[in-house]
């Protein structure tokens, strides 16, 4: 029973294993294909060297260049606010704004002056008594002289015994008087001197007192010292004020001033592109060092508004945990052209970018950041149009730019893209014709 079924599949195997055999025989070969060589499209360009100038960009608050805050100077009563006095609100240069009641020191004042007039007229006084005194003292010498000479004369006689005794005791008396009186007026020039020295020490004391009454009288008017922009005005009309009091805080408009804070490692670099054939930057130069430096304002939160300034001096103080330098940025007028919204004026407490650029030097190589691989190497295509690896020094990159010190040469074809995997002696393919 088994066999007879065993017997029955025979037949379908066979048929089976010789149409496979029929099939395998009768069917086409695989199709060969050749092997080509692997290959990359990119872009490339050829390196040239050219001028560039160095560009530093820094972030600052700008701030007024000028600011003026009132203080009075004298107590006394507000007489009067000028109506512009205003926060907000410009005031030319010499304007009067305010007035501290000028009575009590308009009295001071001539209270000054008339002792001074009196310390004066006794001055003229004393010389006039000098005077007097000398012309006396002439006269009395000469009927001294007189006296004595009668005396002489007395004396001998009443040795002879012609006059009495009494006689040459009365000259005698009359001579001392006149010795007396001659003393006296001697005396009385001779203090003279020490009149007039206490008399000019008082003059001198009345014309300070004269000078500081003129001075509190001239305290008593405020007038603006520049053009500015009124802040804060801390007064009311007809209010008491006393010395030392803050009356008004404003910023001059004239001029702004931007602090720019600028990295420590690209500055030098800056400076001594502006130093021509190195010049060393000293007092004396600072001014045409930083003239060649042009300065750019931008407003951070516009960029469409611009201003152009001037670098004019840097900061004492470093940052070291920054690493930055406080480049001091001048915009002069920057109130001209303001036409809020459209053109706002450049005011205290904007936030900027400063963009400083320095005179372009030598030409270089200079070729986009993005070529440079791990920060020291370019692909290169060499001229069998094969991938080559080149190690390169980079001197220092801004905007975008590397600025490359050794390693590429003018005349380099170097690619743009970047390859995966970068194997040296890979065919490259230009995507694009260089530039």
């Amino acid at each position: 029973m088994k066999l007879w079924r065993m017997l029955r599949l025979l037949p379908p195997v066979v048929l089976g294993i010789g149409g496979a055999i029929w099939l395998v025989s009768t069917a086409a070969p695989p199709a060969q294909t050749d092997r080509q060589e692997r290959e990359v499209s990119a872009r490339t360009i050829i390196a040239e060297a050219r001028p560039i100038a160095p560009v530093l960009r820094g972030y600052g608050t700008v701030r007024a260049a000028q600011s003026w805050q009132a203080v009075a100077e004298v107590a006394g009563a507000v007489t009067f606010r000028h109506p512009e006095l205003e926060t907000g609100n410009m005031i030319s240069a010499g304007t009067h704004v305010l007035e501290i009641d000028r009575g009590r020191y308009e009295t001071t004042l001539k209270e000054a002056e008339a002792d001074l007039t009196a310390l004066r007229t006794e001055g003229r006084q004393i010389a006039q008594e000098a005077e007097n005194t000398r012309l006396i003292l002439e006269i009395e010498r000469d009927r001294l002289a007189l006296a004595e000479s009668d005396l002489v004369r007395v004396r001998t006689l009443a040795e002879q015994g012609t006059v009495p005794q009494a006689r040459l005791d009365e000259q005698t008396r009359a001579t001392l008087s006149l010795r007396r009186t001659v003393q006296e007026l001697e005396n009385t020039l001779a203090l003279i001197p020490v009149r007039r020295a206490r008399l000019d020490a008082q003059i001198a004391r009345a014309d300070a007192a004269k000078a500081r009454a003129e001075r509190d009288l001239r305290m008593t008017r405020i007038d603006t010292p520049f053009d500015l922009r009124v802040g804060d005005v801390h007064v009311e009309q007809h209010q008491y004020v006393t010395g030392g009091q803050p009356l008004i805080q404003a910023d001059g408009i004239a001029r702004a001033e931007i602090v720019a804070q600028m990295s420590l490692d690209s500055f030098p670099r800056l400076m001594g592109a502006a130093a021509p054939d190195g010049m060393r930057f000293d007092a004396s130069r600072r001014d045409a060092i930083l003239d060649r430096i042009t300065a750019e304002v931008r407003l951070v939160s516009d960029p469409d508004q611009v201003w152009r300034g001037r670098i004019i001096r840097v900061e004492n103080g470093l940052d070291p945990q920054a690493r930055s330098v406080p480049a001091v940025i001048a915009v002069d007028a920057p109130y001209e052209g303001a036409n809020p919204p459209t053109r706002l004026p450049l005011v205290p407490n904007m936030y900027v970018e400063v963009t400083l650029t320095g005179p372009a030097g030598e030409p270089v190589i200079v070729l986009p950041a993005a070529a440079v691989h791990g920060g020291d190497t370019v692909y290169l295509r060499n001229a069998d149009g094969r991938l080559e690896l080149r190690e390169v020094t980079v001197a220092w990159t801004q905007s975008g730019e590397s600025v490359i010190a050794a390693g590429i040469t003018a005349g380099d074809e170097v690619i743009l893209d970047d390859i995966v995997p970068a194997l040296p002696g890979l065919r490259v393919v230009v995507a694009e014709p260089p530039e």
